[in-house]
């Protein structure tokens, strides 16, 4: 159910309705997908502009990117749990503007690299403050739901972005990439001016003290209901940006995709979008728990058909694609449903607990998907183990999250205060 709030919008924002918000968030939250999707088909000629001989040593602007978005996450839904919503994520869409232009003039692989982890502190409001402004306006499954629809719109980014990537780079070179993202940046940021009022009024800010912001951190931390469900995403994510990291040398390079390797990651996306629709079309009947669980097991078994694959010789490009293309889809319904779940507990300081879990999915996740793409041998043996790795931790701290119990369909946890 969408709150009610007793303030008044101003007069271009009052009218916005459910499909504009939709269209809006997933627009802002799919510009950190944008920084590195549209990257990737570029690494392999940005390694040999900037002088990088090591060939694992491009995935660092991936990995750099990520970790640095996921360590800085705990700052924008603190400080916006204080100052507001929007003042904030204007602040870091413009400083996510800004060094998106830099980029496009850096002649030095190392500058390029602190930029980049520059970039992901920038990208870290853009995931996290969508969340928190979603959390404001709804609850439960309702904000499941729309997260669902919102997952989808964003799913569409990395559907087209290696493509779009691609042709800019053959058209103006690489350069141009990061001008172009800087562009659909203010896009982005003139219509969230424009067309959204503030999600969180003066009345329900919190002044947070020092102290008091430890103690927030902790009753996320120590939250048993919430805390498995965001130890565990980090985990699959960490296994998806394995892949990532790795994409462009395993499916270019070692199954021999060449310049079809674009089209083929978009292709792998699409059914990402697919899959979020469905999600927000049925977790109404079935709830978020069954849902999100049911995900997990068949993201297990998909690991393990990939393990099989791996070591019998001749496994081909079609039969990769189609069991890391399931396991994206796992993936986003992990992530629809683990988040909603995860933030039940912290309706009173959603920006924070948003910060809290973004901060451990994306430097947990980022960290281990770095350690994944480093370990690629020019095989998919190192990802395909390491999926199934996290696919039973994960099971296990879900576990631990719901006393043993899966499958059902709502356990009333106690807020946290």
């Amino acid at each position: 159910m969408e709150k009610q709030v007793s303030f008044q919008y101003p007069s271009a924002a009052r009218n916005i309705g459910r499909p504009e918000f939709i269209a809006m968030m997933a627009m802002i939250q799919a510009l950190q997908a944008l920084a590195f999707t549209a990257l990737l088909p570029a690494l392999g000629i940005i390694a040999i502009d900037l002088q990088i001989t090591e060939p694992n040593q491009r995935q660092l602007l991936v990995s750099v990117f990520l970790i640095s978005s996921g360590l800085s996450a705990l700052l924008p839904g603190t400080i916006s749990d204080r100052f507001g919503r929007k003042p904030v994520l204007l602040s870091f869409m413009a400083m996510f503007i800004a060094i998106n232009c830099v980029s496009a003039f850096v002649r030095d692989f190392h500058v390029l690299l602190l930029l980049r982890g520059l970039l992901g502190v920038a990208s870290s409001g853009l995931t996290v403050l969508p969340l928190a402004i979603i959390r404001d306006r709804y609850d439960g499954v309702g904000m499941a739901k729309l997260q669902s629809i919102v997952a989808m719109l964003f799913m569409a980014v990395p559907t087209f972005a290696p493509g779009l990537g691609f042709v800019l780079m053959q058209l103006a070179g690489w350069r141009v990439i990061f001008l172009a993202i800087a562009a659909l940046a203010l896009v982005a940021m003139g219509w969230y001016f424009f067309r959204l009022e503030e999600t969180l009024p003066p009345e329900r800010r919190r002044v947070t003290h020092s102290r008091e912001l430890l103690g927030n951190v902790g009753v996320v931390l120590t939250n048993r209901a919430s805390i498995g469900y965001v130890i565990g995403m980090a985990l699959i994510f960490g296994g998806h940006f394995g892949f990532i990291n790795s994409s462009q040398q395993l499916l270019g390079e070692h199954f021999g995709a060449g310049s079809a390797y674009p089209m083929i990651l978009g292709a792998m996306a699409a059914t990402m979008a697919l899959v979020s629709l469905a999600n927000s079309a049925i977790v109404e009947r079935y709830g978020t728990r069954r849902i999100g669980h049911f995900a997990i097991f068949c993201h297990l078994a998909a690991s393990v058909g990939q393990l099989v694959l791996a070591y019998i010789p001749g496994e081909t490009l079609l039969q990769f694609v189609l069991l890391m293309s399931a396991n994206m889809c796992l993936l986003i319904m992990v992530f629809i449903n683990f988040t909603a779940i995860a933030l039940q507990p912290f309706g009173h300081f959603a920006g924070t607990a948003a910060s809290v879990q973004s901060f451990f999915r994306l430097v947990l996740g980022a960290g281990l998907g770095g350690l994944i793409g480093q370990a690629y041998d020019g095989t998919p043996q190192p990802l395909a183990q390491a999926l199934v790795v996290v696919g039973l931790l994960t099971l296990a701290l879900v576990l631990y999250s719901e006393h043993g119990r899966l499958f059902h369909r709502h356990v009333a946890h106690k807020a946290a205060t």
